[in-house]
């Protein structure tokens, strides 16, 4: 048994997430540590609501509301959303935790002890109107790289660019729209990213299993342009984690705050103290996990997030840890993802565009959406969902393929032997071929899951699904019982075990169906299969079973219009 930690990006507070940000850390996450568990690993998989930062005062301003009580309520929204999606977090925080405060000023005096922080005076940009600096997002202008005209200060959301504020054409206050600006001193603490450089390097080098979409960026940063630089960690800001060098005052940082990016990944750390905690465990309980001097020597750590957020995991978090001198655990293996773009366009939180997790519940169940998403995960590209491609896969995949077999074979064996598994007959060349075909497809299956490996991995179980259904049209078992009932007995015997070993193979991305499914053959117990031949052997002769509602419906051509209309705007 491995012990795994598994992290996703934090989503931002500021609103509800769209499948993009869905599909690009949490839900691959998710099916992962659904997978290790079901494997009989020790797994801890933590994720928290990223509250700091000018996009959580923003939201709040348009809110109308108090900041920290806007953030309350959307980390109650999100996390309401993800158990709706059935991400099945250990524990899911908030980057407002009094455990991650008191982490955050601990690596920074940690930090600053062995070298790595250094007072900068910057010049930042001050908004006259608003009586206040413009750190960032607070900011908003024409991109200089691709004139997009609704830059961010930190970033262009067209482009994905980095930016600085000063960067930035025709700047303006994302606050009251003001262009009365000028360009003042004030100082700030700065991460000396760049004395890291050749050990980060190093370290990237080492991992020459991770995804050519991680390491390139990751090189890009460390080497283009000048190479890793030093990244400010502070921001004039009410809202967020007061500076301090530890427990003590940091002069000349009062009314200051840590930036969010800073702050940000140390609460996957928070997270697991705040697990602990809420769980009456001690230090150890969440150290063991983190603390390669507590335990943690031996944990595989995964992370999940969309491009836009390697640079800050694979440089800035680790230089933090690096740099803190103290035996955290770094990260293993980065899963990053390209982008899902949105019916001819792009998915945008700020823009309103596309199908938000809110409204895809509304819509149908979560299991609809999971299967789509992570059978089309944008791993080596950027992927589109399209509404006609959303109803081809759950009308085939999902109906026509899993939940027809299913049906058929509950429904046929109630007509004809009743709700139980029938006696009579053995299994013969038929099964046996098909046991061996089933075997070696789930091999494959588990090598793919094991190297996160996610749309091959759901192109083998649709694989597994579909010997089902070609078995049952070959043995044809209504054929069968006219003149062998015993032969339609071993049929029907052989495909309810098939059900049940898809109930089990298909749980860690369709959790919901295969709950009901299982339930339904009164399997709720059943383990991961350790040898199929047994496997397919496992429910017997006069066990009891009841027929399963439809585990999934097709998607009209007039729905799939409907929906094709309604999103085709911004959401209002």
């Amino acid at each position: 048994m491995a012990r795994i930690l598994i992290t996703s990006a934090i989503p931002y507070i500021n609103g509800i997430k769209h499948l993009g940000n869905l599909v690009g850390s949490q839900l691959p996450a998710d099916l992962y540590a659904r997978y290790a568990r079901a494997r009989g690993h020790e797994v801890m998989f933590v994720c928290a609501t990223d509250e700091h930062g000018t996009p959580a005062e923003l939201a709040a301003a348009k809110a109308g509301k108090p900041v920290a009580e806007y953030c309350a309520e959307m980390h109650e929204v999100q996390k309401d959303l993800s158990d709706g999606f059935r991400l099945s977090f250990d524990k899911f925080g908030r980057s407002s935790s009094p455990q991650n405060h008191a982490l955050t000023q601990y690596f920074a005096g940690r930090l600053a002890d062995n070298g790595y922080i250094e007072e900068v005076s910057e010049r930042q940009v001050y908004s006259k109107a608003d009586g206040r600096f413009l750190p960032d997002r607070y900011i908003e202008g024409t991109c200089p790289n691709c004139g997009y005209d609704k830059a961010r200060g930190d970033q262009c959301e067209n482009c994905t660019k980095q930016l600085d504020p000063t960067d930035l054409i025709d700047p303006r206050s994302a606050i009251s729209g003001s262009t009365d600006l000028e360009v003042r001193e004030t100082k700030h603490l700065y991460l000396r990213q760049s004395l890291l450089k050749d050990e980060l390097d190093a370290w990237i080098s080492s991992k020459t299993d991770w995804p050519v979409l991680t390491t390139s960026i990751a090189k890009k940063w460390l080497h283009d342009e000048g190479g890793l630089r030093d990244r400010g960690i502070t921001r004039d800001l009410d809202w967020g984690v007061p500076v301090k060098r530890g427990d003590a005052d940091w002069p000349g940082m009062e009314g200051k705050v840590f930036y969010v990016w800073f702050d940000a990944p140390i609460e996957y750390i928070a997270a697991t103290q705040e697990w602990a905690d809420e769980n009456g465990l001690g230090d150890a309980a969440w150290q063991r996990w983190w603390r390669t001097d507590k335990g943690a020597d031996d944990v595989r750590y995964v992370q999940f997030m969309g491009k836009d957020n390697v640079p800050f995991h694979a440089l800035s978090f680790p230089a933090t840890i690096l740099g803190s001198g103290d035996p955290w655990k770094l990260v293993d293996y980065i899963k990053s993802f390209n982008y899902l773009n949105y019916d001819g366009g792009q998915f945008s939180t700020s823009q309103g565009r596309g199908v938000f997790m809110d409204q895809a519940l509304d819509i149908l169940p979560a299991d609809y959406w999971r299967w789509w998403l992570l059978s089309h995960a944008p791993e080596t590209s950027d992927a589109e969902f399209t509404w006609e491609n959303f109803q081809a896969s759950v009308n085939k995949d999902l109906a026509d393929v899993l939940g027809n077999f299913v049906s058929r074979v509950t429904k046929f064996c109630r007509s004809k032997f009743g709700e139980v598994v029938p006696a009579g007959g053995a299994y013969g060349p038929a099964e046996q071929a098909v046991t061996q075909q089933i075997a070696a497809r789930l091999s494959s299956y588990e090598r793919h899951m094991e190297a996160i490996e996610i749309r091959k991995a759901a192109a083998e179980l649709r694989a597994i699904w579909a010997a089902g259904n070609e078995y049952l049209q070959e043995a044809a078992p209504w054929a069968a019982f006219k003149d062998d009932p015993d032969r339609a007995a071993a049929i029907i015997r052989f495909s309810l075990n098939l059900a049940r070993l898809y109930g089990i193979l298909s749980a860690p991305f369709i959790p919901d169906a295969s709950a009901a499914l299982l339930k339904a053959l009164d399997a709720e117990d059943a383990d991961w299969p350790q040898d199929v031949e047994a496997a397919l052997q496992a429910l017997p002769a006069g066990h009891g079973f009841t027929v399963p509602d439809n585990l999934f419906r097709k998607i009209a051509d007039e729905e799939r219009e409907d929906w094709q209309t309604r999103f085709a705007g911004q959401r209002g």
